[in-house]
């Protein structure tokens, strides 16, 4: 009976090592888990070896076990101190995170000091060029500075960070290719995800500009008839994008735009202006005249811009080539990966 007693106890203390051993072989597992922050999954086998050690208690007796329980502890031990590494390294992570952010709004800054600004005549030139030595089309440039636009917009006023909705936008387009801009551009907001509307009262006689109205209206984008009160635009709308003058403009504001540009002071939700705030001097800017919040810059900054005071300022329209923009001195900076605008402040 002794020998029966005691083959049962070598027994149970070969199945007890045996669940011992899985013990300590998921603690060293969960302990490398946590090391690569796979806390989840931890937390699993952490059950499972809560199980199999009730499991080498029964097999073993309880005083086999007291031995052994130290050196678990010790284990475990070992893994909450991973879970412990893990909370300081996301903290770590957190700091990094904003140091990288600030890091990154100080080059934008730096960005903004060094790039060229253009004066009237050098940026028509370089448009020129662009059609001309380098046979780009027209509409392949605004096709590429609308994107930029609605793209600028989708940064600085994404759609959870709208107070309306739904989230309607109203584009002001002018007759020229400033406000064939704002119709590329509006077909893009419409596709991000916005509800554009379209305000566009002098509509040139030209295929391109009849081309890109007709792609907005078959989108279903709605074309107002007459430029909306300041309450009301400030009551339906969250953005006003204004595409009405670019950088060829010169002279006295004619109607009716004169009256839109005089709505457009009074409202106070954010203006997004392509390329030149509507109304300001190219070189000079505009201390009268609109101040939008965000001004969005084509092929190269404009020396107006050197006075807008707003909140952001994107550069756009990424398809200068490299040799016009060594010729021109642009100093133009790396756009990050495949995007097609660059915040400058």
């Amino acid at each position: 009976m002794q020998r029966g007693l005691n083959r049962d106890l070598h027994q149970n203390s070969f199945w007890g090592s045996s669940f011992l051993a899985a013990v300590l072989s998921l603690l060293l597992s969960l302990k490398g888990e946590e090391e690569e922050g796979c806390l989840a999954i931890s937390g699993s086998k952490a059950g499972l070896c809560a199980v199999l050690w009730c499991s080498a208690e029964v097999l073993c007796g309880c005083r086999w076990m007291l031995g052994v329980r130290a050196l678990l502890g010790l284990g475990l031990l070992v893994t909450s101190r991973g879970v412990s590494v893990l909370a300081h390294r996301g903290a770590y992570a957190h700091v990094c995170e904003n140091t990288y952010r600030a890091s990154s709004a100080r080059q934008a800054c730096t960005m903004a000091s060094t790039i060229k600004y253009l004066g009237q005549e050098e940026a028509q030139r370089i448009d020129e060029e662009l059609f001309s030595e380098y046979s780009f089309s027209v509409d392949q440039l605004m096709e590429l500075a609308g994107l930029s636009c609605a793209t600028a917009v989708t940064k600085g006023y994404p759609l959870q960070a709208l107070i309306k909705s739904p989230p309607r936008v109203l584009v002001i387009c002018g007759p020229g290719n400033n406000g064939g801009d704002g119709l590329v551009c509006a077909r893009h907001l419409k596709l991000f995800g916005y509800e554009p509307a379209v305000l566009y009262p002098k509509r040139p006689n030209k295929q391109l500009f009849q081309n890109l109205t007709t792609q907005c209206e078959k989108m279903e984008i709605n074309f107002l008839s007459e430029m909306p009160e300041a309450d009301e635009i400030d009551d339906v709308y969250n953005v006003v994008v204004d595409a009405i003058f670019g950088f060829s403009f010169k002279g006295a504001v004619r109607e009716p735009f004169g009256g839109i540009l005089s709505t457009l002071k009074k409202v106070t939700i954010p203006i997004a202006s392509v390329d030149i705030p509507s109304g300001w001097d190219v070189e000079q800017g505009g201390p009268d005249g609109i101040q939008p919040d965000m001004l969005i810059s084509l092929t190269a900054p404009k020396k107006a811009a050197e006075h807008f005071k707003g909140r952001y300022h994107y550069l756009g329209g990424r398809f200068v080539p490299p040799a016009l923009e060594k010729k021109y001195g642009l100093r133009l900076p790396q756009y990050p990966g495949t995007e097609c605008v660059y915040q400058l402040s």
